[in-house]
């Protein structure tokens, strides 16, 4: 499968603006993320892995630098056209209640179904194809309060599937998951880049994990630096345990 540009990065500083200040953390990046591979951003906690998240996202906007999407400025993009070409799992849990997970999943065709957000037929094959591919088909009439952790997340992954875009963002997507749930996530969305040919790229503090099904490794540094290489040039200084390039 040919592998195609889906995110160009170039100059991009991140960080938040006040009324007297502006916080920057992290700046000069460029690079590009492409189709049908998983990419995995690591580094310490508070080094901002959330908040370049949030900004490739377009929640946030960059303090400056571009951000190209499919070609075209992030900054250029509709909300409703934005939600048809990214999905993006956050790490806090839902409080949703008394909603069957197919229901759920149903909420990622709302940038299809309109105002009153009823779904057609062809909504529901989606919904269930996002199940299918996911492998949570016997969750289907479960309500979502019932889920384990790790059912949870893959539920989240279904949904965005059923967003039907082209790029999946995910915001530390193993958190409070165990062991073995955290190694079915991690292949789980290794395999979608190969399967549906997805761009996929996601924060985590799973290092090893990470590294054995990444294609592509983002290391992001307290000191506002940014770092991208194969998973395995990464070496761990054996002094101080930290990665580098």
């Amino acid at each position: 499968m040919k592998r195609e540009e889906t995110i160009r990065l170039a100059g991009l500083a991140i960080g938040y603006t006040a009324k007297h200040s502006v916080k920057v953390v992290a700046e000069n990046i460029s690079d590009t993320i492409c189709s049908g591979e998983m990419t995995c951003l690591i580094g310490e906690n508070g080094a901002g892995k959330s908040t370049l998240l949030r900004t490739l996202s377009g929640f946030l906007p960059p303090l400056s630098g571009e951000i190209d999407i499919l070609g075209k400025p992030l900054r250029s993009y509709r909300e409703i056209e934005l939600a048809k070409v990214i999905g993006v799992v956050l790490t806090e849990k839902s409080n949703l209640q008394n909603m069957t997970v197919e229901e759920l999943v149903g909420m990622g065709r709302s940038p299809y179904t309109g105002f009153w957000g009823r779904l057609r037929a062809a909504d529901h094959d989606k919904v269930s194809e996002a199940i299918e591919l996911v492998g949570i088909s016997e969750l289907r009439d479960r309500l979502v309060q019932t889920l384990s952790d790790g059912e949870r997340q893959k539920v989240m992954i279904s949904k965005a599937l059923a967003q039907e875009t082209p790029i999946i963002f995910l915001d530390e997507p193993t958190a409070f998951l165990d062991y073995p749930s955290k190694v079915e996530v991690l292949n789980l969305l290794h395999r979608l880049t190969r399967e549906a040919d997805k761009t996929i790229f996601l924060s985590t503090h799973d290092l090893e994990l990470a590294l054995r099904v990444a294609d592509k490794v983002w290391l992001m540094t307290k000191q506002g630096n940014v770092r991208t290489g194969l998973p395995e040039d990464l070496i761990v200084d054996s002094t101080t345990g930290r990665f580098h390039f």
